[in-house]
């Protein structure tokens, strides 16, 4: 049975510009992928018609119709080839929803990648199928390290970046991407935005760090502002020993510290799943998706 990973998002830095006539915002990220220790994972096999069922840690309460975005996904791909074909997916879920890390947007990444597969399907038809979806669903489906701009269509894949290694931590309590990109328009924030022509290249993780520090997440003040915890996640993730640097990712509420080396990270991991035992925390190393 054909499987791929379909691991967390990060957002290194997200600057967000004022919402548009369409009521979509632009975005400037860069964004990474989590290792397999923060990932779901989507199988495909042949079968008559398209079918979902999702197992998992994280199975519980997700919706198995047009809600779902891999049924979506599929079926957007579905109605672009012109042809009536059958799938029977699985997702298993392990991420945390409403979390930032963009979990639904990574599974149907990875399942347009199997169909594509599966269904011998141009990459440029899947392409194309992939942007209405959302955001980040594009750099999902690429799976690369990449700054992404416009409303996530334009997705600018970056080469030879180093390994980041990360701790990501989320507290437990939905931020649901509507009420922050909100809350951000009627702070009448996003003004002065405009994109980055490049990304520097770097020869290692702390060099790649020491400009992270100069970014920001746009959305964190309206986030922390609607879900106080992610500020006591900042703070304590700041505390951490070794810690360079940390963030909010996407629309919150999963927070990221980066470190120059893994074993820093995984100690790291060890201290605030010890300190916080209901908070959900996973060390890895961001890249490209394995």
């Amino acid at each position: 049975m054909p499987t791929t990973l379909a691991p967390a998002k990060v957002n290194l830095f997200l600057h967000v510009g004022e919402v548009q006539a369409n009521g979509r915002h632009p975005l400037d990220s860069l964004v990474m992928f989590a290792g397999p220790e923060a990932a779901d994972r989507v199988s495909v096999e042949t079968a008559d018609k398209l079918t979902l069922n999702v197992t998992g840690p994280r199975s519980a309460g997700l919706e198995i119709d047009e809600r779902n975005l891999v049924l979506r996904a599929a079926n957007a791909l579905l109605e672009a080839s012109g042809k009536m074909r059958g799938a029977a997916l699985t997702l298993d879920k392990h991420l945390p929803v409403a979390a930032g890390i963009g979990g639904g947007s990574a599974d149907a990444g990875a399942t347009l990648r199997l169909l594509r597969d599966l269904w011998s399907l141009d990459a440029d038809l899947v392409q194309q199928v992939a942007v209405p979806l959302g955001g980040d669903v594009p750099v999902a489906l690429t799976g690369r390290t990449a700054l992404m701009q416009g409303e996530g269509e334009r997705v600018l894949v970056q080469e030879e970046m180093p390994t980041l290694p990360a701790v990501l931590v989320n507290p437990g309590v939905d931020c649901p991407t509507g009420a922050v990109f909100k809350a951000f328009d009627a702070a009448g924030a996003g003004a002065g935005f405009s994109e980055l022509a490049r990304i520097p290249r770097f020869e290692t993780a702390t060099t790649m760090i020491d400009w992270l520090e100069s970014q920001r997440n746009d959305l964190e003040p309206v986030a922390i502002d609607l879900v106080p915890v992610i500020g006591k996640v900042l703070a304590a993730m700041s505390e951490l020993p070794q810690a360079r640097l940390a963030r909010m990712s996407g629309s919150g509420a999963t927070c990221f510290a980066l470190f120059d080396t893994r074993d820093a990270a995984d100690v790291a991991a060890e201290d605030i799943a010890a300190t916080y035992p209901d908070w959900w925390v996973r060390a890895t190393g961001l890249g490209d998706a394995a």
